[in-house]
């Protein structure tokens, strides 16, 4: 569950390290953002290597979809998935990703959700 203020990690090549999360969308006075959820975020840190390459910068606003959470699902088959961290995946306002490859495995939760390019980048699925 991520709700604002929440610092959150970049699990993409965009260049971001770490960003903040600043509002949750789809719906007025929503408190909480669950996987595969769209947020507003800001930019908090960049990586060293990309500083130079990033397709970001510091202090920029951008949306962003949860990929991992700490919080724990349960799937209808009864198996329970959660993650070690936070990890979020930037994208444009059109809603296409930013980055060209994402890190780690994402669940199959978000091939549902209509997340189909988000699915090609990443490298496996839980």
């Amino acid at each position: 569950m991520i709700q604002q203020q929440t610092i959150l990690k970049v699990a993409d090549n965009s260049g971001a390290k770490t960003v903040k999360c600043i509002k949750v969308l789809n719906g007025f006075n929503r408190r909480f953002a669950v996987l595969g959820d769209i947020i507003i975020v800001s930019i908090q840190k960049l990586r060293n290597k990309a500083r130079s390459t990033s397709k970001v910068q510091k202090g920029e606003v951008h949306k962003a979809v949860i990929i991992r959470t700490k919080k724990k699902t349960i799937k209808k088959d009864g198996t329970v998935v959660f993650f070690q961290s936070n990890v979020v995946s930037l994208i444009s306002k059109q809603g296409k990703p930013i980055a060209s490859r994402i890190m780690g495995p994402i669940p199959k939760i978000l091939k549902k959700k209509k997340n189909l390019k988000l699915a090609t980048l990443s490298s496996g699925f839980i």
